[in-house]
């Protein structure tokens, strides 16, 4: 028996035994860690950023999800997309079609922003008369109509005196009509956000004039889910952002690789991005911030008759903290 004990302890030491038995412990737990299958459905933004650096640097796959994504011309048009079942998450719609899905009572929430931005502003011919902003009295306006693109023009026309009564609002629903509208002369003005709007100021030339509408309030990309997802798939919430930590970290740590990323996504030239770049503030977050811009977009929908609600909802609860606080619970600044 003792010899018996002897030549197994032996036989435990051996450097290949070792092997053996740590790819017999490991093996079954790797291999019931496949990646999950999920769709998200996106907008072709930069703001998008994260999530174009997550792939391109396979850091979904790190974290052991198999993506498939779908573009979508908008942010809602991917929110849409979520709501019609065609993707698990979306990515890429801002605040604003969030509060009005809201107030739809529509059972989604934010995961995480993943950019704060400034980048939608008014392309205008000046031979239509339009030199300053009163000029845009009577005239016909292009823009995205449930876009958070018509709240800032709602908003940029307030701060001058205006209101939308004031002009002709003209929906356009398309990339080649935010630009070729107003090239072509079908509408005085378009309100779109970059890099249309700035397609259509290279076109016009030095019959372009150009404002910024968002007077300074950043616009926030989100990442969203329905309840019930969120809810089947807590692991995959937190998965999904930890590889949009990791594409954060990157976009810090390399910012030329980046930006030729994004470049590439958008196709776009190295001139439009170094005037961009700036405007994108690319990091995970959950703030008080996004709140209170929820509960004004919310007011102003309210105002403008572009809702039967009358009460501004509780926008907590379109809010999933527990991802977010997981991996990076400083990026949460949200008062309950």
């Amino acid at each position: 028996m003792r010899q018996n004990t002897l030549q197994l302890n032996r036989f435990v030491f051996t450097p290949l035994t070792v092997i053996i038995i740590l790819a017999l412990i490991f093996g079954p737990v790797s291999c019931s860690r496949k990646a999950e299958s999920i769709t998200v459905a996106y907008a072709p933004f930069e703001a998008t950023a994260l999530f174009w650096v997550a792939q391109d640097q396979e850091f979904f796959g790190q974290n052991g999800l198999n993506v498939t994504s779908r573009k979508y011309e908008t942010g809602v048009g991917s929110l849409d997309a979520l709501l019609n079942g065609e993707a698990d998450l979306a990515v890429g719609a801002n605040e604003f079609p969030l509060v009005g899905r809201a107030l739809q009572k529509a059972e989604i929430r934010t995961i995480a922003s993943i950019a704060k931005s400034e980048f939608i502003y008014l392309v205008g011919r000046k031979d239509r008369g339009l030199q300053q902003i009163s000029d845009l009295r009577g005239k016909r306006v292009g823009t995205t109509l449930r876009t958070i693109a018509q709240f800032f023009f709602g908003r940029f026309l307030e701060l001058h005196d205006l209101k939308i009564d004031d002009i002709t609002l003209v929906e356009v629903k398309t990339p080649e009509e935010w630009v070729n509208a107003v090239v072509n002369g079908d509408i005085d003005a378009v309100v779109t956000a970059q890099p249309y709007a700035d397609a259509a100021q290279h076109r016009l030339g030095e019959n372009a004039i150009v404002w910024s509408v968002q007077s300074h309030q950043p616009l926030q990309t989100q990442v969203i889910s329905t309840d019930e997802w969120i809810a089947e798939h807590p692991d995959l919430v937190i998965r999904f952002l930890k590889s949009l930590a990791l594409a954060e970290e990157y976009v810090i740590h390399h910012p030329a690789e980046a930006r030729a990323i994004i470049q590439k996504q958008i196709n776009v030239d190295a001139a439009y991005m170094d005037t961009v770049w700036s405007q994108n503030e690319f990091s995970l977050s959950l703030d008080q911030s996004l709140i209170l811009a929820m509960e004004d977009e919310a007011r102003w929908m309210m105002a403008n008759d572009l809702t039967n609600e009358t009460q501004v909802p509780n926008f907590l609860k379109y809010i999933y903290i527990d991802g977010l606080e997981a991996i990076k619970p400083e990026a949460v600044n949200i008062v309950p």
